[in-house]
């Protein structure tokens, strides 16, 4: 049994000591090829500066206000289920899925996207040989899953979007039959059903030789005593971290975009036998297991985070005023020490940015906190007790790196 503030640890492959159930795709010991060094101006100059996820092409101050704007439209729409003698559980609002009270149960549902991780494994395919497509379909379904969940959502059915920039795509068998069996391992490892999917070839919308994965998921809420969207969250809560495998799939671009930077590209050493680009391609957690024995452990979260885009400012995703302290960080992974260290980001961009080894967030009840932290390392997932809610007003405090993110910060609603 861990104890509780433990930090994680990484094993001499840096493959995280404990990860989901799923497959873990073991890093390449292909031979670095060497990329043309910039001259030594050039390189001083380029490599430091910082690097931040806006230079890299992604700008939330830009994409959250169109966010809030479909969130309020779609609002409006909630009424047409009143014709089935079903409505709306208004607080999902906002939050990672979307729920429905249908009589006995709640119904949640959720569409993610994988975003531009397929590109770092194409460009890994292209100088290793080899397919990185089971992973990065673990990705796909765990941006979908993972979010359903935080809602208290068992999960039942994924579908599958996989729309490619021509049907040449799918006439590679390896890459294709990858893609495949790494999708319905993952469903296997969440107890999912793959209801289907679509398979368009978009030539001229997505680009030659490239593809677009995505996912959606329905769950059930059942009892509906299981629901969690926040309205038992208060002070005196614990917050429970689970570890992270490294980057997941957000902060891609901004970790493309580093590669450019470094003398070797993906081929980049992180630490002995590991490069850049196969630690950026570890799969994402997948975090159901951890939940489903939660709630067999007879524990029900009051809230839960998906620790993807703003990073850490996720946790404060709730619109109640209360802050948040958290007094443990734990330890982050190798990747995404080397990003932070090759973009020159101080702690809080980058704290601000990636999920710095804490994947997933759970609020619960004090008395529960250890309980999930030892549910969660047998599950196979690294955890630790991170800190507590309080008081308003609404802020994270991360005291041992100083850091505090206030409402400004985070505007999701």
């Amino acid at each position: 049994m861990t104890p509780p503030h433990t930090r994680r640890t990484e094993l001499p492959d840096n493959r995280p000591a404990a990860l989901s159930s799923a497959s873990y795709v073991p890093p390449s010991r292909a031979r670095l090829l060497m990329n043309p060094t910039p001259s030594s101006a050039t390189h001083s100059a380029t490599h430091s500066a910082t690097l931040s996820y806006e230079q890299a092409g992604v700008n939330y101050d830009l994409i959250d206000p169109l966010k809030v704007s479909a969130q309020r439209a779609a609002a409006a729409t909630a009424t047409h289920l009143a014709a089935h003698g079903f409505s709306e559980v208004a607080a999902s609002r906002g939050e990672s899925a979307y729920v429905v009270d249908v009589g006995p149960f709640y119904l949640a549902s959720i569409v993610e996207c994988l975003g531009s991780k397929a590109l770092v494994a194409d460009e890994m395919q292209r100088l290793t040989g080899k397919s990185y497509y089971a992973s990065i379909a673990q990705d796909t379904i765990a941006m979908a899953i993972n979010d359903l969940i935080t809602v208290g959502a068992t999960p039942l059915v994924v579908q599958a979007y996989w729309a490619a920039g021509g049907s040449d795509w799918f006439g590679d068998a390896q890459r294709s039959a990858a893609l495949v069996a790494g999708w319905k391992q993952a469903c296997d490892t969440c107890g999912v059903a793959w209801g289907g999917g679509e398979t368009p070839a978009l030539a001229g919308i997505v680009a030659d030789g490239r593809i677009d994965l995505a996912a959606s998921c329905t769950g059930l809420i059942n009892p509906k005593e299981r629901l969690s969207v926040g309205d038992k969250l208060a002070p005196g809560d614990t917050i429970v971290m689970l570890a992270s495998s490294g980057i997941h799939a957000n902060g891609l671009s901004l970790a493309r975009k580093l590669a450019e930077r470094l003398p070797q590209g993906y081929l980049t050493p992180v630490v002995p036998g590991l490069t850049y680009g196969d630690a950026l391609l570890a799969p994402t957690v997948l975090y159901s297991p951890v939940t489903e024995a939660l709630y067999r452990a007879g524990i029900t979260p009051h809230y839960c985070a998906n620790i993807t885009g703003h990073g850490w400012r996720k946790l404060l995703r709730h619109p109640a005023e209360h802050g948040y302290r958290i007094h443990t960080v734990g330890e982050v992974t190798s990747v995404l020490k080397f990003i932070q260290q090759h973009a020159h980001q101080d702690d809080r961009e980058a704290y601000s940015t990636f999920n710095m080894g804490a994947g997933f967030a759970l609020f619960v009840a004090a008395k529960d906190a250890q309980a999930c932290v030892d549910v969660a390392i047998a599950q196979g997932v690294n955890a630790w007790i991170a800190g507590d809610v309080v008081a308003g007003p609404k802020q994270l405090t991360i005291e041992p790196l100083d850091i505090r993110f206030g409402t400004d910060d985070l505007q999701l609603r």
